[in-house]
């Protein structure tokens, strides 16, 4: 949850003077909202397969040739069925992206507030690669538990030392282009997410990896800093790289929004 909220709040530092006045106010609420999307998945049918897309699923060597980029063209060659059961990320954020246009062409604030919330939360999921494998929490190689590791412990620890100053914004020309690009990006980096973790747990004695940590009253096994801080070290900044392309992005896709709705007066907006 901590990373979403982060990813949030830093996309709106990104954002132009006609729109960061509203999005400035309303700062807290996109921040808060940036996990309803995670709360959504034990309540709301279909949910959980718009965080993800299991790309190795239909191809090992190479997915993002075997897989259609538009929706209709990868239901008539692998059947929606399948693609609900293995994700449709790429596509939900697009869906999202029309109706955030929607909703500001019709000066619905709330709407706006709520769609860009969950924007940034699936744009930030697209930039774990965890979230493009079937090998998603490590379960297939002995490595449960990495995917709370990586997205959540790492940045949890570590971002106090993060730079999340990104460059200039832009006008994106084709938000699904541009997402299926951040995906197969995600991609590459899963071997190194994964076999990074495998050579450094080799080199430790189990009960150096796990630790004991007071959270909420309570007495919580987690990752031990010391192992955390190997593993961040490994990935030669790959977490915070990753956190900053998803700001970028994400102020960019709002951005884009914008100027599609025909760039209105949000400064007035409530």
């Amino acid at each position: 949850f901590f990373a979403h909220r982060l990813i949030n709040k830093h996309a709106v530092y990104s954002l132009p003077q006609s729109m960061n006045t509203f999005y400035i106010n309303n700062i807290d609420l996109l921040e808060k909202k940036a996990v309803d999307a995670d709360k959504r998945r034990y309540s709301v049918k279909g949910e959980a397969s718009r965080h993800y897309i299991d790309v190795d699923y239909y191809s090992v060597d190479s997915p993002f040739v075997v897989m259609p980029r538009y929706k209709k063209d990868a239901i008539a060659k692998f059947s929606l069925d399948t693609l609900e059961e293995y994700g449709i990320l790429p596509w939900h954020i697009n869906f999202c992206y029309y109706e955030l246009v929607k909703a500001m062409k019709n000066k619905d604030a709330q709407k706006v507030i709520y769609l860009s919330a969950d924007l940034g939360h699936y744009i930030a999921d697209a930039n774990v690669p965890l979230h493009t494998t079937l090998n998603y929490n490590g379960q297939l190689t002995k490595q449960d538990g990495i995917h709370a590791f990586w997205e959540s412990r790492l940045p949890e620890l570590f971002h106090s030392n993060y730079n999340l100053i990104v460059p200039k914004i832009e006008y994106i020309d084709n938000v699904l282009d541009k997402i299926w690009e951040t995906i197969e990006q995600s991609h590459s980096a899963k071997d190194t997410v994964l076999l990074f973790e495998q050579e450094l747990r080799r080199s430790y004695d189990d009960d150096k990896i796990y630790s004991f940590e007071a959270k909420g009253g309570r007495s919580n096994g987690v990752y031990s800093k010391e192992y955390s801080k190997d593993y961040h070290d490994l990935m030669n900044g790959l977490v915070e790289r990753q956190m900053r392309k998803s700001i970028h992005l994400t102020s960019s896709v709002w951005f884009t929004a914008w100027v599609d709705a025909g760039q209105p007066n949000m400064n007035n907006w409530e």
